[in-house]
């Protein structure tokens, strides 16, 4: 994944989602407050992977005027469960067409907080890679976003790194720069959807910590020797 565009300090992500809400013609039928959640966790773990926070948030509504308060509620509730509080949201809905099918847009303007370094990390995998009608009906295989916020401000995860819609593979070969191979219980090929699994980057003296903190799904990344 990793889109962001760094400009001095600051860092701007964004993600869209199109198809998806409660329109007649979506192709996944989902609350507008839950695809615009979705949407802005994905922007939002492009902000902490380039260890950033988001200082204000654009959104963009295609979908028609009465859609823009439920969208702007379930970026809240993203904040909420976190336990953090959510940065302004400003943006603007088309109102002078009417769309057959929903489609948003979040984007994050956020400050770099720190330089990441990812020299001596062992990699794992957070969550399961699902898409479409899978993470409304697995939503317990999801990465946490609040105890992924936990271990990057405890120090337990040196780095992150979201799984988008290329998979587990093409994500894990663009952060490493050689292919890899890993346990056979997790699906390398599929795509992750909207970051439902993240890449986690942990210094070796706190691996166990780290895997208590996570719990269940979390799966080690074994590196094939560069060739």
């Amino acid at each position: 994944m990793r889109h962001e565009l760094q400009m001095g300090e600051w860092v701007i992500t964004s993600d869209n989602s199109a198809a998806i809400g409660e329109k007649p013609h979506d192709v996944v039928a989902a609350s507008d407050k839950i695809t615009a959640k979705f949407a802005a966790r994905v922007a939002l773990l492009e902000q902490w992977a380039a260890g950033s926070d988001p200082e204000a948030i654009l959104l963009h509504n295609f979908s028609g005027e009465t859609q823009w308060n439920r969208y702007a509620e379930g970026i809240h509730e993203l904040f909420a469960e976190i336990g953090i509080e959510a940065p302004k949201i400003a943006g603007s809905s088309e109102t002078n067409m009417e769309t057959l099918q929903s489609g948003l847009a979040v984007t994050m303007l956020g400050r770099r907080r720190e330089e990441i370094n990812s020299e001596s990390l062992q990699w794992f995998i957070y969550g399961m890679p699902l898409v479409g009608k899978e993470v409304l009906e697995k939503r317990e295989q999801i990465a946490d976003m609040k105890k992924i916020y936990e271990a990057l401000r405890e120090r337990l995860a040196a780095q992150i790194w979201p799984v988008g819609s290329k998979g587990i593979a093409k994500e894990a070969e663009h952060l490493f720069g050689r292919k890899i191979s890993m346990a056979a219980e997790v699906d390398l090929e599929v795509s992750g959807g909207p970051a439902s699994c993240v890449l986690i980057g942990v210094r070796p003296e706190q691996i166990e910590s780290l895997k208590l903190h996570f719990g269940q799904y979390v799966f080690p990344l074994e590196m094939e020797a560069p060739r």
